[in-house]
C-alpha cells in the first residue's frame, strides 16, 4: 500500500506541473508524435550568453574566430559535437532547471532521472546529415519498452529550417519499438526517409522528446552556423555519457546547495520521497 500510494503521489506531482504550466496539448503531443515543441523557453539574454560561451569554448579549440552568421564551409565545415558545457558558464545551469522542458522529461523518465549529458551540435555549412536513429541505440536491443529510458532536450540558438541544418523528427516512431533500418536512416538526397519532418522553429524553442523517437538532423545548405543546446536525460539505473558524480566544481554545487532537484539530477543525491512530499504538502 505505501509503494502505491508513493507512485500515485509522484504522478500527482507530476502531473500538476503540467497542469500549472499549461502543458496538457504539448503533453498530448508528445504522447502521439514521440515530441513536442515549445515555443520561447529561452530568452534572447539567456540566447545570447549560450552562443557566447558555445562560440568561446570553438574559439579556444580551433585558435580562430567564427562569424555564427557569415561563416563558410572554409571557415567550419560540417558538425562537431562539443561535450560538457555544463560547466563552461552559469548559464547552462539555468537552462538545465527550466521548467517546462524539464515537467516533460519527468513526466517521461521520473523525478529520480538523472542528467546524462549536456553538449551543443555544433554545425557549419556542408558535412554529411546526421543519419535517423534512436537514443535507444547505444546497446539496448529492440523491442524497446513502451516507456521512455531516455529523453532529450533539444534547444534552438539559431534558426532551424530544412537548408540551415535542422533537427529532423519522424512522428510516431517511438511507438516501433525499435531503431531504424539503414534504409529508413537516410537524410540526404533521393533516399531521404518521406517521414522524416524538418523542425522549422526559432531560437529559444525547445523540442523534447521520448528516447524512441527517431530524430537526426540535415546537412546545412547555407552560410553561417547552427548552434543547438541538447540536454540528454537518462532514468537512475542507465549509464550516463558524462560523468558527474563526484567531479562537479564546488562553485557549481555551492549555487544549489537547498535546490535537491538540481543534485539529483547532477548525480549528487538519491531522489528523496521525504523531500518530495514535504514539497507537495506546502503546496
Amino acid at each position: 500500500m505505501a509503494e502505491t500510494a508513493q507512485k500515485t503521489s509522484a504522478l500527482d506531482r507530476v502531473m500538476a506541473d503540467i497542469h500549472g504550466l499549461d502543458l496538457e496539448s504539448h503533453l498530448v503531443e508528445l504522447e502521439t508524435q514521440g515530441f513536442a515543441t515549445i515555443p520561447g523557453v529561452l530568452s534572447d539574454e539567456t540566447i545570447g550568453l549560450a552562443k557566447q560561451a558555445i562560440l568561446g569554448r570553438v574559439e579556444k579549440i580551433t585558435g580562430r574566430k567564427i562569424d555564427p552568421e557569415t561563416a563558410t564551409a572554409q571557415d567550419y565545415e560540417g558538425m562537431t559535437y562539443l561535450p560538457y558545457l555544463l560547466y563552461d558558464d552559469e548559464v547552462f545551469e539555468e537552462i538545465l532547471l527550466e521548467p517546462k522542458p524539464l515537467a516533460l522529461i519527468t513526466y517521461l523518465l521520473g523525478e529520480s532521472c538523472m542528467l546524462s549529458s549536456m553538449g551543443c551540435h555544433f554545425k557549419g555549412p556542408g558535412g554529411m546529415p546526421l543519419p535517423l536513429h534512436s537514443d535507444n541505440g547505444n546497446g539496448m536491443p529492440p523491442p524497446y519498452p513502451a516507456y521512455s529510458q531516455v529523453a532529450n532536450v533539444n534547444y534552438a540558438l539559431t534558426p532551424y529550417s530544412l537548408e540551415a541544418g535542422a533537427l529532423a523528427m519522424v512522428p510516431g516512431s517511438h511507438r516501433l519499438a525499435r531503431p531504424p533500418r539503414p534504409d529508413e536512416m537516410v537524410l540526404g538526397g533521393p533516399e531521404t526517409n518521406p517521414k522524416a519532418v524538418a523542425m522549422d522553429i526559432q531560437p529559444g524553442d525547445a523540442v523534447v522528446w521520448h528516447g524512441n523517437t527517431w530524430h537526426g538532423s540535415f546537412a546545412r545548405q547555407i552560410p553561417g552556423i547552427r548552434m543547438n543546446l541538447a540536454v540528454y536525460f537518462c532514468r537512475q539505473y542507465v549509464q550516463s555519457q558524462e560523468r558527474h558524480k563526484g567531479v562537479v566544481p564546488e562553485e557549481v554545487l555551492a549555487r544549489h546547495t537547498g535546490d535537491h532537484r538540481f543534485q539529483v539530477l547532477l548525480h549528487q543525491k538519491p531522489v528523496s520521497y521525504t523531500h518530495l512530499r514535504a514539497h507537495e504538502t506546502n503546496d
